[in-house]
């Protein structure tokens, strides 16, 4: 269930809520005016996030280039994943 807090919790409670996004490892959804505004969450979260965009990206270029009839030598892969 997501962790829905008031914009002014972000001044007021800022330690709170950086607790919470560090150990429930998920974001806190912060409403401005009763409407959504911001996901705040952690580093740790927001790189992991952002390294399987990266990966998701990187398979969907390589699901792409098989269905354009596209090859690469075993070797050639592998130095593009040393890259990445």
């Amino acid at each position: 269930m997501p962790i829905i807090r008031p914009s002014s919790d972000l001044r007021n409670n800022y330690n709170e809520i950086s607790t919470i996004c560090h150990q429930t490892k998920s974001p806190v959804y912060i409403t401005k005016n009763g409407a959504g505004d911001l996901a705040v969450m952690s580093i740790e979260l927001y790189e992991l996030l952002t390294d399987k965009y990266m990966l998701y990206r990187e398979l969907e270029k390589g699901i792409n280039s098989l269905e354009k009839g596209e090859k690469y030598s075993e070797k050639y892969v592998y130095e593009e994943l040393d890259k990445i």
